[in-house]
């Protein structure tokens, strides 16, 4: 016989293994309340802290992560089962996204604008207490992202991580504190979102939400926010084009495309999970596609050389496996035996099909053929997400069409990459809304008031 964990208690899953990390009590509404309630004490004392004593401790924090990053590397790939080698990057990121901050703090400018019989200025001003929910693909880098300028702007925050990967939100707390980040400042919770993400939603003392998750559950949030009016910035789901054009340096496309879609098991907003190919190089770049996922190597998370882990759980697994209907084009190998595995996989399929219209968030690529540019635009335009994207060609003035043309919030050109600490990201359409990293995430975690001195004597 089986016996139920009590529903207080929270089994944190290792992926690879399928056995229990850790059991933690899980939060409900008067731990939400608590911690919005010691962010909102803090943050008289946070938002007066001198810019430059601010712009120090993010350093330190900075710092901080640096000196841990093995730790929460390793604690990340246990806890989500991404490669090793993803884990540290993804930790070197976090540390960047907060050295990049603390010379934020003292760059967020006000303005002077010129009016008659007096003077005119702007100041940015926090917005008090935010709450931070975050997925569980990217648990720490994700919660950077909001956290860095959350902070920079001189908000408190209460964050939210995912129940099924909290581990290293917790540890930052504790180094953050460690670092001399006052208490209150910084409050994680970790909860059911039916229960504590609806409670920083609804309470009043909480005045945004930076949430990072699925489409369908971001216009819960925006329906929640509504009853207080609060801002949200929402970074939701993502079916992501990889546009191939006949004149493109093909072997290089082909290279790259696994790691587009297959990184991090394809749980990923931003996969580029429809392979668009145009129909005159369809066979020769499907074959160069095939023999590059043949290399990709699925495998022991914790091995320096593996390049995708296993999914996030067994529920998970089953609904990835809905989305491949009939023979495959190609299916690669994956581990047997504990864990929660599932091979790259390549479908040939249409624009029209479910494969190729719901977000698989895992390891399957729709290939689909195109005649010209204008059908690649009208394919990759025709979904209702607008979040990232990838044109492979050598023509730059069809380059700068096609970039101009596909409705994406992040597009690359002859490259995969969506993320830069310096540069915007976020998506378009049913994608979301508000934009995380660089100058432009400081704008959505402060208010712009306006002040008029006369002059007239």
């Amino acid at each position: 016989m089986t016996v139920a964990e009590p529903l207080n208690i929270l089994e944190v899953l290792n992926p690879a293994t399928e056995q229990p990390i850790i059991r933690l009590d899980r939060a409900g509404i008067d731990e939400t309340n608590s911690a919005v309630a010691k962010g909102k004490a803090a943050f008289p004392a946070w938002r007066a802290t001198k810019p430059a004593d601010r712009a120090r401790l993010m350093r330190r924090i900075a710092v901080k992560i640096e000196e841990h990053a093995e730790e929460l590397a390793r604690l990340e790939t246990a806890n989500v089962g991404k490669p090793i080698g993803d884990s540290r990057w993804e930790m070197g990121m976090v540390a960047d996204v907060f050295h990049f901050y603390s010379g934020a703090v003292e760059k967020h400018y006000g303005e002077t604008i010129p009016v008659a019989g007096g003077v005119d200025m702007t100041f940015r001003e926090p917005l008090g207490v935010v709450g931070l929910i975050v997925p569980w693909n990217f648990p720490l880098m994700l919660a950077s992202w909001k956290l860095g300028p959350a902070l920079a702007c001189g908000n408190t925050v209460v964050l939210k991580p995912a129940e099924l990967t909290p581990l290293t939100a917790l540890r930052f707390a504790e180094l953050a504190l460690a670092a001399g980040l006052p208490e209150g400042v910084l409050n994680v919770v970790v909860g059911p979102g039916s229960v504590v993400g609806e409670r920083l939603i609804a309470h009043p003392d909480v005045a945004k939400i930076g949430f990072t998750g699925s489409t369908e559950v971001g216009s819960r949030v925006m329906e929640g926010a509504a009853s207080t009016v609060k801002r949200v910035t929402l970074e939701l789901g993502g079916k992501s084009a990889n546009v191939i054009f006949a004149d493109a340096d093909l072997e290089k496309a082909a290279a790259a495309a696994p790691s587009a879609v297959f990184g991090n098991a394809g749980q990923d907003c931003c996969a580029r999970s429809r392979i668009f190919v145009e129909r005159s190089v369809y066979d020769r770049f499907v074959k160069l596609l095939v023999d590059a996922t043949t290399r990709f190597r699925v495998g022991n998370p914790e091995d320096s050389n593996t390049e995708m882990g296993p999914l996030i759980s067994s529920s998970h697994r089953d609904k990835v496996a809905s989305f491949v209907e009939g023979t495959p084009l190609f299916r690669a190998s994956a581990p047997s035996g504990p864990g929660f595995w599932f091979p790259p996989t390549l479908v040939e399929a249409k624009n029209s099909d479910r494969v190729a219209r719901e977000e698989v968030f895992g390891p399957v690529a729709a290939v689909i053929p195109f005649a010209d540019e204008a059908e690649a635009v009208r394919l990759a335009n025709d979904t209702p997400y607008g979040l990232s994207g990838s044109v492979w060609t050598r023509d730059s003035a069809r380059a700068l069409r096609m970039a101009r043309a596909i409705e994406a919030g992040v597009l690359s050109i002859n490259s995969n990459s969506s993320v830069r600490v310096t540069t915007p990201f976020g998506g378009t359409k049913q994608s979301g809304f508000g934009r995380e990293l660089g100058m432009h995430a400081m704008d959505g975690y402060s208010d712009v008031k306006n002040v008029f001195i006369s002059t007239d004597g």
